[in-house]
């Protein structure tokens, strides 16, 4: 063995790579995650067939070595190792990020901190891993369990590349930095997944924990999804509380601490008029009735959305898809607008452009152009009845006019709920989200022409959305026909794609700017002005006559 600390380089000559190195640091994450992190990539790595050597170091770090039979490029190699990367915090892809220094340190060598790298596979069963190596299906069907991270870091990829464009125009020195993961990661967030905190800002592990706590209670978390995602994409805030003992003792009461804090945190006061259950939209609400019922029942309201889908269906969606990608937006925006007034049980929808845009994935602009050009489009289904005014939204009445009447009762119901664009839709986009709608709710399981013929989409559009969506076992073929998965989770999909984090930054962003138009409606709110705001007893203010004969010059 060495008597000093070594390592080998990771390429070759050309730069190609005859084994991935996975390194997990303790410098990235606590030693929890470092654990969780291994013992999450063991079960990915068997589950696609691959096989691997594994080590640990004195300093509590892990190395899986992935031996390969046919050698990847280092681009190759790097984007597999970044994609393992999305899915342990712990893991350090920098050794295969760059070419001409990238080694690993290997089992036997000395650590600097002392004693030596250890193997922890045996060591005949590590010779024979070495000698036989993974065959290009292993690594193949590696690539398809990772296809999720591997898209998104193609996206964050797209966006580091027109980011550093912009920047050389401004700054022709700028260079292109190395993908290190989530671009719009809050700093409490990335706490919770590594669970390392500032000294500076916490004094110890438990005031980070309330610190992540808090933040959850506050996006409207329950215990049940913190509990859930301690051994999800949140290992790090599991791992501060140190064993699992302390955490089963402390979990409960501290999440209780948050949520008091979160509940008893000062909020800014509601105006006496919007106070109540009946507060008005405006100041031009409607009249109500004085007798009978003073607006739908619940179950009128979800009969009437049950009848606007099959017109939606029958006659809105062949119209709009005339419209090309604008019609794409307006076919997921009155999806959007029957979702809310499901939801809300209530025909009168009030939702603002903002709102919408959250649900679209769309910028504000965007929508507020599309909702006028619904109204004129959907032919009487759609209408604006009150405009926006101060801090209220416009309001828009929904209805099934006359003329479509008997066509909503002769067609029935579909099964399902309508959705506007799910998490993991703005990632794929509109034509997945209206393909994938065809499957889900369809009467039967469709064809590819049934598909098409259906949601009015082109061949070579259907096709690339039926693949992408087929990749990330969202669906299924069987023969000729198209099936749901019914063991893939959308929104654990959307986390691994990574937009479930454009999502909440979207979110935040609204915030900023609802606070600050709400801050510029106050200042110009005037109170009533008494005598004693323009009148000074102190001050002589009564009017001096001019002379006689001033006033007769004049």
């Amino acid at each position: 063995m060495p008597v000093r600390p070594a390592a080998v380089m990771i390429h070759g000559p050309d730069g190609s790579v005859a084994t991935l190195c996975l390194d997990l640091d303790t410098s990235k994450a606590l030693q929890g995650v470092v654990d969780a992190d291994a013992a999450a990539l063991r079960t990915l790595l068997s589950d696609s067939g691959v096989v691997f050597v594994e080590d640990f170091s004195p300093s509590g770090g892990r190395h899986l070595y992935i031996p390969i039979q046919e050698r990847l490029s280092a681009p190759e190699a790097r984007e597999l190792v970044e994609a393992l990367a999305l899915g342990a915090p712990s893991l350090d892809a920098s050794p295969h990020q760059n070419i001409t220094d990238g080694c690993i340190r290997v089992p036997g060598s000395v650590h600097k901190s002392g004693g030596h790298q250890s193997l922890i596979t045996p060591l005949s069963q590590a010779y024979e891993i070495l000698r036989r190596r993974n065959t290009p299906a292993a690594i193949g069907s590696l690539r398809s369990a990772l296809a999720p991270e591997l898209a998104r870091n193609r996206v964050l990829k797209a966006r580091l590349i027109k980011a550093a464009a912009t920047a050389s125009v401004l700054r022709p020195t700028a260079a292109l930095v190395p993908l290190t993961g989530a671009g719009s990661e809050s700093p409490l967030r990335r706490l919770a997944r590594t669970g390392l905190y500032e000294a500076t800002r916490y004094g110890s592990a438990s005031e980070a924990r309330m610190a992540v706590l808090n933040h959850f209670a506050a996006c409207g978390w329950s215990l049940a999804q913190v509990r859930g995602e301690l051994t999800g994409q949140f290992p790090g805030l599991g791992a501060l509380y140190g064993t699992e003992a302390k955490r089963a003792r402390l979990l409960e009461k501290e999440w209780a601490k948050a949520q008091t804090f979160t509940n008893t945190a000062p909020k800014k006061p509601i105006p006496s008029e919007r106070r109540g259950k009946d507060a008005f939209i405006n100041d031009t609400s409607p009249t109500y009735l004085t007798g009978g019922a003073t607006k739908p029942s619940p179950a009128a309201i979800h009969q009437l959305v049950n009848d606007l889908e099959n017109v939606l269906y029958a006659v809105l969606d062949h119209r709009f898809k005339e419209r090309g990608r604008e019609g794409l937006s307006l076919r997921l925006l009155i999806r959007g607008l029957l979702g809310y007034m499901r939801t809300k049980e209530t025909n009168l929808v009030d939702v603002g452009c903002r709102t919408l845009a959250v649900a679209l994935g769309k910028h504000h602009a965007t929508i507020a152009r599309l909702l006028s050009l619904l109204v004129q489009g959907s032919d009487g289904i759609v209408s604006k009845v009150f405009e926006a005014r101060h801090k209220a939204a416009d309001v828009y009445l929904i209805q099934l006019p006359e003329q479509y009447q008997q066509l909503a009762r002769e067609l029935t119901w579909r099964k399902g709920k309508t959705h506007a664009v799910r998490p993991v839709f703005r990632s794929l986009g509109d034509t997945a989200a209206l393909v994938y709608e065809a499957i889900e709710r369809g009467r039967q399981s469709p064809t590819t022409a049934e598909i098409i013929r259906t949601t009015g989409i082109s061949r070579s559009a259907t096709d690339t959305a039926l693949a992408t969506m087929e990749s990330l076992a969202m669906i299924h073929r069987d023969g000729r026909t198209w099936h749901m998965k019914a063991t893939t989770n959308l929104t654990t999909l959307a986390t691994r794609l990574g937009v479930l984090e454009d999502y909440q930054a979207q979110i935040n962003r609204n915030r900023r700017e609802r606070a600050q138009w709400h801050a510029y409606l106050d200042r110009l709110i005037t109170s009533t002005l008494t005598e004693a705001d323009f009148y000074e007893a102190e001050r002589e203010q009564h009017w001096i006559p001019p002379e006689q004969n001033e006033l007769w010059a004049a």
